[in-house]
């Protein structure tokens, strides 16, 4: 079927209402946190503190930092393997995650930093809105190609809340630790965007095949993404953490459990190959799964050894899911994962997860200290309702909610982008710039041809 994919008016009007819809929410709700005002500095008097660099930014800002480029840079050019569709991989990524991360600082706001009427907004709130937007960038990888802004916009809108309101469940109602997002985020997004492109199954998508490949120069692209979030994972698990030994430890966790994950992907992608080549897309995607699975346990006393091994692990079955794992879920259960985000967010994820409830299950006075367990837990010293066996458990139901969540979630969405109003492209276009954007001319009419050793440049 042909859809009209002319965005003339559709998308300009749906930015601009939205953005306006956000000026006004702001302006209502949203307000400068204490070590955001100008009346910092009687803050600081009341709270005897001497001197700026106390203030949150310092602390926190070089976090969000990292955070804020792999989401935009990360994120981005991670998608941009698709040889006709860099334009949009990039350019979509960008404009979802700004909208996204407006509305999470108001859901997560509203929520979370609601005092007297107003939302207080600090460099902490900009981290957990990157955190939010992440898990969408999560969801896009599996609709890549597939979509139209306007789609992407309204599952930014839809996500960013039932987000909001599972992290709330997780982390204030369940009292779950989640540093890194294994649950909240990663296993969220990979299985809310996996059931909304079930529900978008395009069952002529074969048309499209061969733009959803890879040239030379667009997987040398996504390796730039891939460099990126490698680098900055112990960042991003450690962001929010407790300063000191809390932060210390993820970033430390995160570090360790990436390493293993890539001299593992390498070993199994040549293992797996007839002739011992290794496989880019194995390489872009399953190096990255390490920090994924440590997230849940990454502030916690999982040992370095610990991090290793579940590098190893999640090196060993994210690999193996993009050679086997994807193929099947195409063509039995008819889901269309166009970035493998099933591999490096979804499996990983729930192993997080489970690594996570074992660590806090396992947790005891010896290994943390009396203080130390009650800080790494945010219990009360001597709270006798507390004990590890039962935050185990709640650590283990966070992952059961997080699933419904994302399982309920996506088909509702997905029935509501299923409408044919929202300019999505035929099956036989998808995977193309050209459907969406001002593409040059060369670019349009560019046929890749295999090189014919035998032909040599004309003599001068």
């Amino acid at each position: 079927m042909a859809w009209n994919t002319n965005l003339r008016w559709r998308l300009p009007l749906t930015c601009l209402l939205l953005q306006a819809a956000l000026v006004v929410l702001f302006g209502v709700f949203v307000r400068y946190s204490p070590d955001a005002d100008a009346h910092w500095m009687e803050e600081k008097g009341s709270l005897n503190v001497s001197s700026d660099l106390d203030n949150e930014f310092y602390y926190r800002y070089p976090s969000f930092q990292d955070v804020h480029v792999m989401i935009f840079v990360g994120f981005g050019f991670l998608m941009t393997f698709l040889q006709r569709y860099g334009y949009s991989s990039v350019g979509f990524n960008f404009l979802l995650a700004a909208f996204g991360i407006q509305w999470a600082l108001l859901m997560q706001g509203w929520l979370h930093s609601y005092h007297d009427g107003y939302i207080f907004v600090g460099v902490e709130n900009l981290i957990n809105a990157d955190f939010c937007v992440g898990s969408v960038c999560v969801a896009f990888g599996a609709l890549l190609g597939k979509v139209s802004p306007l789609q992407l916009l309204v599952m930014t809108l839809f996500q960013v809340t039932l987000f909001s309101v599972n992290e709330f469940i997780l982390l204030s109602l369940l009292k779950v630790k989640d540093a890194g997002g294994s649950m909240t985020i990663h296993t969220f997004g990979a299985y809310f965007g996996l059931t909304v492109t079930w529900i978008l199954y395009r069952p002529n998508l074969y048309q499209s095949k061969e733009r959803q490949s890879a040239v030379y120069h667009s997987d040398l692209f996504a390796m730039i993404g891939t460099l990126f979030l490698w680098m900055y994972w112990p960042s991003f698990n450690s962001a929010v953490s407790n300063h000191g030994d809390a932060q210390h430890r993820a970033a430390i966790n995160t570090y360790c459990s990436l390493a293993a994950c890539v001299l593992t992907v390498v070993a199994l992608s040549s293992a797996l190959h007839k002739k011992g080549k290794l496989d880019m897309v194995h390489i872009q995607n399953a190096t990255l799964a390490g920090g994924v699975a440590v997230g849940t346990a990454a502030e916690m006393m999982l040992m370095p050894y610990g991090s290793l091994i579940v590098g190893f692990i999640c090196g060993i079955i994210s690999t193996l899911g993009f050679v086997y794992l994807t193929p099947f879920l195409e063509s039995r259960l008819r889901i269309q994962d166009t970035c493998g985000i099933h591999n490096l967010h979804g499996i990983p994820g729930i192993i997080g997860g489970i690594v996570g409830a074992v660590t806090a299950a396992c947790a005891n006075v010896h290994t943390y200290g009396p203080e130390g367990l009650a800080h790494a837990f945010d219990f009360e010293l001597g709270d006798a309702n507390w004990s590890a066996s039962m935050q185990g458990s709640f650590q283990a139901a966070g992952i059961f909610v997080s699933l419904a969540m994302a399982l309920v979630g996506g088909i509702f969405v997905g029935i509501i982008l299923k409408l044919p109003i929202w300019g999505q492209p035929a099956d036989e276009n998808c995977f193309d710039d050209t459907i969406y954007w001002e593409v040059p001319e060369d670019e349009k009419n560019e046929v890749f041809h295999p090189e014919d050793p035998t032909l040599k440049p004309s003599e001068p």
